[in-house]
């Protein structure tokens, strides 16, 4: 996914997965289009979106066809997403 990205797959059922995601101190996504809808939740430390900053308990729902520019954690985090497999 990315360098300081961690996923680990927690349940698949009828074309979605869940996952568990630990991003490291300055980890940073690259340009991505989401193709489906993504549920994201955040459990642990910072994830900085579009400069919007999300921390535990907070949670971010990407539409399909939207664009992902600058995600990335300063901090590092942890969080739950769910997309399509």
């Amino acid at each position: 996914m990315a360098s300081g990205v961690f996923v680990r797959d927690i349940a698949v059922t009828d074309g979605w997965e869940m996952q568990l995601v630990r991003c490291e101190p300055g980890a940073r996504f690259p340009l991505h289009t989401h193709e489906s809808p993504e549920f994201l939740f955040i459990l642990e430390g910072e994830l900085v979106q579009a400069g919007r900053r999300l921390g535990p308990g907070w949670a971010s729902v990407a539409s399909a066809g939207t664009i992902d520019a600058d995600v990335h954690s300063e901090i590092g985090c942890v969080f739950v997403l769910v997309d399509r497999a």
